[in-house]
This record gives C-alpha cells, structure tokens and sequence, in this order.
C-alpha cells in the first residue's frame, strides 16, 4: 500500500481549534486526501489519515496502522459533523464490512466534493510542478448519478451462499459486494444488476465467468461476457434470450481483448455523438472510451475552446485514441496529426475518420488527418523534429502522463538557449519551431504537475490556465484540464 499524502485543505477553516480545547483522544479533521481520507494532526503533530471523516469535524478514530510520522485510523464517532455531509444515494456505500467499494466521497455533498478535487489540483501544480495558473478556471461539471456508461464489473459464483455476485470489490478486498443497485450506472443498467446475478446462476459455465464490462454508446448497450470455457448451446440460447429482453448486445471474449467478438453480427453498431462538432465515433466495448459521456461532450468543446485552432493552423493530437479530439479539431485545423501507442486504435481512428468524412454534409469536409502508431512514453527531441511544426498542441496521455514529450520540447529549448550541459540541437531543428499553445487533459494531477513543471521551467511556457473535470462524481479520481502559452 502507498504512503498517504497530506494534500491543503479543501476549504480554510472558519476557526482554529487548539489541540489542548479538545477533550483527550478527539480530534480536528483539517482536510481531506486523495483517497478521501480525513487528515487530521494529534497534539504533537504526528498526522492520522481517517477513513470517513470529513473537514473540519471533530472526531474519535481508532488507529490500525501506525508509522513514525503518520498513522492511518478508521472513524469510531462524529461529535461535530460537517455542513457538507450527506446522507450517501446508495445503500451499498459505506464503511461497514461488504461495503462497495466503487465510491469513495457519497458522504460528501457533491459541490463540495468538486472543492477538494479542484484544491488536489492546485496543490499538485503547486508543490510538485511549482506552477501557478495564471486563470483557474471554472470546474467542468455534469450528473452525479446514472454517469457511468463504462464499468468493468467482476463476477463470482458464491457455492456456500448459493448465490451469484456481480458488481464492484468491496473496499479494500478482492471480495465481490453483495450488490442489489448502483446508482453511478445508467437507470436501466442499475435495474439489470439482479437480473444479471440470475442470468450467471443459470449457466452452465457460472463457475468460469468471471466478468462482463460494461459500454454504453448513444443507442446500444454493449456487455462483454469474459468466459475461461466454451459456452454451451444452452447457455447461448439463455444469452439470447436475455438480450431480447433487456435489449443489450452480448460480446463473447473466451481469452484476451484481441479476442473479444459479437455474439451475432449485424445488430447496431456501438457509438457516441459530438454533436457540437457533427462527428460520430464508433467504438468496440473493449476500446477506451470516457466513462462519462456527459462530461466528455464539455470537455472537447472547452479544449478546442481554449486550443482555439484557426483555419490555417496545423495541430498535433497526442494520445489521440480513438480520434476524440483528432476528428472534431478536424472541422477546425487545416491539418491534424493523430499519435497513438496502440496499433488498434489507431487503425479504428483511420476508420472513424473516413467514416465521418463521407457523412459530411454542406461541403464542410473534414480537414486533412493523419494517424501515426508511436510509443509516446520512448519520444526524443530528434522523433519531435520528424513530427514537423505544428502551431498547437491538444495532449491526453494515460495516468502515467506525458514526460517523454515534455522532456523532448524541453531538451530542444535548453540546447537552443545554450545551457549548460543540454545536448546539441538535433538536425533539423533550425527550421522547427514549438507549438505557440498546448491543451493537456490529464487523468492524473500528480504527473500532470510533473509535465507542467518541465514545460513552464525549462520548455519556455507559462500555464495560463487549468480547472477541474468531474468526470467521476463521488469517486477520489481527479480529472483536469491546462493551458500552456508559449512566452
């Protein structure tokens, strides 16, 4: 297990509650951690990280992991109780044993939840990049419920219970919860949860499916069946059966996700719409798509927003996935690059491409856009170079960030002011020039700040902007979106 981080508190507290005020063994929550932990001190300073508690209430913890300048401690009783504490929208949440495991913040009111999360991205541009945004912007925002169009939910057939489980881990367990519900799924995703439990109870093969994800596009409802044995005839008759009933589409994937294919071809096709930009994206279930749809629709338009591409311009997705961003900053660049790590999306981000280009309508034809197979995370000043110039810049890389590219821009620019030590300018770089803007949309604030530290300190770029992405409401997942400016 990781060492827990003590992050800035989300709000300033309206008094300050001296250690001796209090009586002995309560303490004074201050803030809350990435894991939604309350983070308190005890008179000596030593810091507890509270499972369940919530800034700025008065608190008594029992402590069950102790180190030499932190301890971790679960919540005994609340004496005063946060203004933004709520009563949690699903009966499965929890700290008590066989609680789900999927939310970590219901207790908290979901502004304020969207508080600390934007304060995690301050702290992190700040204490671990040293970067400042010159403008924070306002927090993209969207449903607290019925969000998540994406899961993966485990399943296990439990012999001395008699009974079959699907949902989320508990916390903190390899253990499937006991679920009936779940409020984050889409509504009638929610209502096929114990429908779902029956269908696995009834198959032959119970005891060797031990997953289906979940993708929900616009129109379909896709569940991909992992399965470690063939399935009878019987057991696809009952698949059948199901999906007629509740309408989904069964994927069967009997090994890896190169394996994955329709239980029958020829149903609707599984896809997602940017309506502000015309553009329809195709996608397999096991392709990375955004689990919230409602938020991904703001999010490209504030990103092409603030990218604000001219029709002349050339621009460079990195991480370009399916296209999410490629293909809409086509009906506004004179050209797109698209780089990808992964050979499959890129193919599916040719397809997507072409298929959007022939749906075009009014003459408006999407622009010039190539896509490229590259690992990201192996990128060089030289690589860089080879790309060409581009006026601007969308990146959004996975949670492990985008170093390499950073390094490589960087490198560029420290050989071209002269430093001390840099490495000469590769060839071709006379004729290259960086890109006057960068939009990165970052899954992880820690490696964001890490990039943003290498663009503003030794690439040549300030941070004019950034903001907070709610993309999963009642979860510590951190969403955000910046803005560098070429000074």
């Amino acid at each position: 297990m990781s060492e827990p981080k003590e992050l800035s508190p989300a709000f300033e507290p309206t008094e300050q509650n001296a250690h001796n005020d209090l009586p002995e063994g309560w303490l004074q929550v201050q803030s809350m951690d990435l894991d939604a932990q309350g983070v308190a001190r005890k008179p000596d300073g030593k810091v507890v990280f509270i499972d369940g508690a919530l800034p700025f209430e008065l608190v008594t913890a029992n402590t069950h992991r102790k180190k030499n300048n932190w301890e971790q401690a679960s919540l005994v009783a609340i004496h005063r109780e946060s203004s933004q504490r709520v009563r949690p929208g699903c009966p499965h949440f929890g700290l008590h044993a066989g609680a789900c495991g999927g939310c970590k913040m219901q207790h908290l009111h979901v502004g304020a939840q969207v508080a600390v999360k934007q304060r995690v991205l301050e702290d992190n541009l700040w204490h671990l990049g040293k970067v400042k945004p010159l403008t924070m912007l306002r927090p993209i925002e969207g449903p607290s419920w019925g969000y998540r169009y994406r899961a993966r939910l485990a399943v296990r057939h439990v012999i001395k219970k008699g009974t079959v489980l699907v949902g989320f881990h508990e916390r903190k367990s390899r253990y499937v919860a006991d679920m009936g519900q779940c409020p984050v799924l889409p509504p009638h995703v929610d209502a096929m949860l114990m429908p779902l439990r029956a269908l696995i109870a009834s198959l032959d093969a119970r005891d060797t499916c031990p997953q289906i994800e979940l993708a929900c596009g616009d129109e379909v409802t896709a569940l991909v069946l992992r399965h470690l044995e063939p399935l009878s005839a019987g057991d696809i008759a009952r698949l059948r059966a199901f999906a007629g009933q509740y309408n989904v589409q069964w994927w069967l994937q009997p090994k890896g996700p190169d394996t994955v294919k329709l239980l029958d071809e020829g149903g609707p096709t599984l896809s997602y719409a940017l309506p502000d930009f015309g553009i329809t994206m195709p996608f397999k279930p096991t392709d990375f798509t955004q689990v919230n749809p409602h938020i991904n629709r703001v999010l490209v338009s504030r990103a092409l927003r603030l990218l604000d591409v001219q029709p002349q311009e050339r621009v460079i997705d990195w991480f370009c996935g399916l296209g999410n961003f490629t293909l809409p900053l086509a009906t506004q660049a004179r050209e797109v690059l698209g780089i990808e790590g992964s050979e499959a999306l890129v193919a599916r981000s040719r397809e997507n491409y072409k298929s959007n280009q022939a749906q075009r309508k009014d003459g408006k034809a999407l622009a010039a856009a190539d896509f490229v197979a590259r690992n990201l995370f192996d990128m060089t000043p030289e690589m860089l170079i080879a790309d060409g110039t581009a006026d601007k810049w969308l990146v959004d890389p996975p949670r492990e960030g985008a170093f390499a590219l950073a390094k490589a821009l960087a490198d560029i620019e420290q050989a071209r002011r002269g430093v001390e030590g840099a490495a000469p300018l590769p060839a071709g770089a006379e004729g290259w020039t960086p890109p006057q803007r960068i939009v990165y949309v970052s899954c992880n604030p820690a490696t964001l700040a890490r990039d943003a530290g290498l663009l503003v300190h030794l690439a040549g770029y300030q941070c004019t902007a950034a903001g907070m992405v709610n993309m999963f409401p009642h979860t510590a997942h951190v969403e955000s979106i910046a803005v560098f400016e070429r000074v």
